[in-house]
């Protein structure tokens, strides 16, 4: 594949949507080849039907493991209707999580296991991994407060309604993935001004794209 594969991470509350199009805004007046940018779970029709029931507060009586199943073969569908082809085009992905998420809230936050989940998403992805991912680092109960604040205009999803506990234990595993993976994975201080987190991503997908001469 010639294309660019990016992806953005963090805990729940952490201004991923925010910074994704933020990014998205300057990448088109920037870049050289087009862009996609696209969202996990979800980023095709049957990948978006599969999200609905992932983070539906209603399904309370999920299985773990179910969970795990069902994001992963959302992000195969995913990879084979938008990615894929995408990138085989030479052109660059914008992607809102991917498997790291699975590692983090499945394999550590649900308790299933890290390595468990990272052999799933192996056989989902085929080993597709990104080039570079920004990793949005907020304390999880910040990130919590941000979503449940007064003035913040969505309700909380499946995932997001789970006890502290829980979102600690993601956060966490996110930084034993920034060790392990510090050639792609590049942390952003996300308890800074929107503006300021937008800059600073933007340095570094600038010094990545520049590199590889897809910048106009």
């Amino acid at each position: 594949m010639q294309g660019l594969f990016i992806t953005v991470e963090g805990p729940d509350g952490s201004g991923k949507t925010t910074l994704v199009q933020a990014l998205n805004q300057r990448l088109a007046e920037h870049l050289r080849v087009p862009l996609t940018v696209t969202r996990e779970p979800g980023g095709s029709m049957i990948a978006e039907k599969i999200r609905e029931v992932i983070i539906d507060p209603n399904n309370k009586e999920m299985d773990d493991r179910t969970e795990a199943l069902l994001f992963a073969a959302s992000r195969r569908q995913h990879i084979i209707e938008t990615i894929h082809p995408t990138l085989e085009r030479g052109e660059v992905v914008l992607c809102d999580r991917f498997v790291d998420s699975s590692i983090a809230y499945q394999g550590a936050g649900r308790g299933i296991g890290v390595e468990a989940v990272a052999t799933l998403n192996q056989f989902a992805t085929e080993n597709l991994t990104p080039d570079l991912t920004l990793y949005l680092d907020v304390d999880a109960q910040v990130g919590l407060n941000r979503i449940g604040h007064k003035n913040s205009n969505r309700k909380k999803d499946r995932l997001e309604l789970e006890e502290i506990d829980f979102h600690n234990r993601v956060r966490e595993a996110y930084h034993v993935l920034l060790e392990k993976n510090s050639n792609r994975m590049v942390e952003i201080d996300a308890t800074q001004a929107a503006d300021q987190v937008v800059e600073d991503a933007w340095q570094v997908l600038q010094t990545k794209l520049q590199a590889l001469n897809l910048l106009k």
